[in-house]
């Protein structure tokens, strides 16, 4: 077993031996927090040695949690890299699909990496996550198509962004309740609630809007939220 373990290793190039290490700790990551991973535990999920990894990490377990950021933050940045076409709805259903779908893979290390507190933060983990977070919202105004998006529409943007990551916590606290498609249309109706919303006072919101909505299926996302809406929109009348 030694020989074919040595073999194994000799096999691997330096970026190679790297990218394993870093998938052995995500795979620990995300069911733990880091404070309760060791480099013991991540030797052994690689089937090596703990000095092997300090030959790649020489930091320790804080270079190593750090590095095993990064490359969950780069999955989580290309959830929302989807292609710019069709209907507004379909495009956000599509990324919370792939970002859910790391929540959910990922768990208690999801849970981990958003609350912060860990005895593995640091300033630059923490620059990490935030720009996973301005990533998002980046590629969400790409969607909506505004070259230079004013105060009240990058707000927004953001504000939907972290409600999307509370949910999340939210959702795992909750045991995964309710399910996952079910969780991605309520997601994608908050968007359009506070787009509009959004859109009341904000004539570049507004505009947005429009051009969004003009865009939708009248049994998509949106026409089925106005159904539902508008017999509870109808009893408050008085309102209008």
């Amino acid at each position: 077993m030694t020989g074919s373990g040595t073999a194994s290793y000799r096999r691997l190039s330096v970026p190679e031996r790297r990218a394993q290490l870093i998938a052995a700790a995500l795979g620990l990551f995300a069911h733990r927090a880091p404070e309760d991973v060791s480099l013991d535990d991540v030797a052994a999920a690689a089937e090596v040695s703990r000095p092997l990894v300090y030959r790649y990490f020489p930091g320790g377990k804080p270079q190593l949690y750090e590095a095993a950021l990064r490359s969950a933050a780069d999955d989580l940045e290309l959830c929302f890299a989807e292609p710019q076409t069709g209907p507004l709805t379909g495009r956000l259903a599509a990324a919370l699909d792939r970002y859910l779908a790391f929540v959910d893979e990922h768990d208690a290390g999801f849970s981990a990496l958003l609350q912060g507190g860990s005895v593995a933060e640091t300033s630059r983990t923490g620059a990490i996550v935030d720009e996973v977070r301005r990533a998002a919202a980046g590629q969400i105004l790409k969607h909506l198509a505004v070259p230079d998006p004013g105060v009240r529409l990058r707000m927004m943007v953001r504000t939907w962004i972290a409600a999307v990551e509370a949910t999340s916590l939210i959702w795992l606290d909750e045991e995964k309740r309710p399910p996952l498609p079910e969780l991605r249309d309520w997601l994608v109706d908050h968007f359009v609630a506070l787009l509009t919303a959004t859109a009341a006072s904000d004539p570049q919101t507004a505009s947005v809007t429009r051009a969004a909505l003009a865009l939708e299926p009248a049994d998509g996302p949106v026409g089925e939220l106005a159904r539902r809406v508008a017999p509870v929109v109808a009893e408050a009348r008085h309102l209008l």
